[in-house]
């Protein structure tokens, strides 16, 4: 990927939200869109830019897809990936999407009400 079309993929604040997210753990779609209240086709597309930029990977389990941080991007841009991790975690929305991270992870199930 060349630093242009990464800067581009960043460059949009729900993307970032998602990649904080994911700094965190592996999260499937469903649990996205309710930490950021988004709906579904809007998660499903910013997943998807970030999949093809090479920044997530997915796995499935079952009937779910679950995403996470790409290792080779996480390898590559170390630095990038700190710095977001640390900086955005005190920012809204950032530090808002970590507190509703929490409440659903402690929830357990991904279509549980939080």
């Amino acid at each position: 990927m060349n630093i242009s079309d990464l800067f581009k993929t960043l460059g949009d604040e729900n993307r970032l939200r998602i990649i904080n997210l994911l700094l965190r753990g592996e999260l499937c779609v469903c649990q996205i869109e309710r930490i950021m209240t988004i709906n579904q086709s809007n998660a499903s597309r910013h997943l998807l830019k970030l999949k093809n930029t090479g920044i997530v990977r997915t796995t499935k389990k079952a009937q779910w897809v679950y995403y996470s941080l790409s290792t080779t991007f996480e390898e590559e841009h170390s630095i990038l990936t700190h710095y977001i991790k640390d900086q955005l975690k005190d920012v809204e929305p950032f530090a808002s999407d970590l507190v509703a991270l929490n409440k659903v992870i402690s929830c357990g199930d991904c279509y549980q009400d939080v």
